[in-house]
């Protein structure tokens, strides 16, 4: 299931994030799932977040952006089924979310535990939320374990009612 990607970013200024403002995320949060996935498809999201030139921080150890995607990711738990992936939007998230390192040479390393856990319990969430939304998603959610390093047993889908 393919969609367009979206053209504008989403922008989270540094006062929403302060804030935990995730009025950014209202006008999406209004669609229906099949709406969602058609508007939102490839979703960048631009946080606007001060930092110095001696910040060798990544944005998913900025402890306020952090809290603002948990929080966004608690009440919007479809988001990372939106996010852009190839350019690491979707990866990024799941930093934010879940414990993880940082490697030069291959990028972020979720801990293996914490990545199963999260991506069964997302697929399983998902999937209803697009059954209850009257669409298929199975092979897009596919994609997206499989864009953060996790490898669907191909029997998976075969024993969820």
């Amino acid at each position: 299931m393919a969609f367009p990607p979206c053209s504008e970013p989403l922008k989270v200024s540094a006062d929403q994030v302060r804030r935990l403002d995730l009025s950014p995320l209202a006008s999406l949060a209004l669609l229906a799932p099949a709406e969602l996935l058609t508007a939102a498809s490839g979703l960048p999201i631009d946080f606007d977040w001060p930092r110095g030139a001696e910040d060798p921080r990544e944005l998913s150890e900025i402890p306020e952006l952090r809290l603002w995607s948990l929080r966004a990711d608690a009440f919007h738990p479809w988001l990372p089924l939106v996010l852009e992936r190839s350019g690491g939007q979707l990866t990024r998230h799941v930093a934010m979310l879940l414990p993880h390192g940082f490697s030069a040479t291959e990028g972020i390393r979720f801990a293996p535990e914490s990545l199963e856990l999260w991506i069964t319990h997302r697929l399983f969430l998902l999937d209803h939320w697009a059954a209850a939304g009257g669409i298929e998603c199975r092979a897009n959610l596919g994609q997206m374990a499989a864009v953060l390093g996790y490898e669907l047993d191909p029997g998976f889908w075969s024993v969820i009612p």
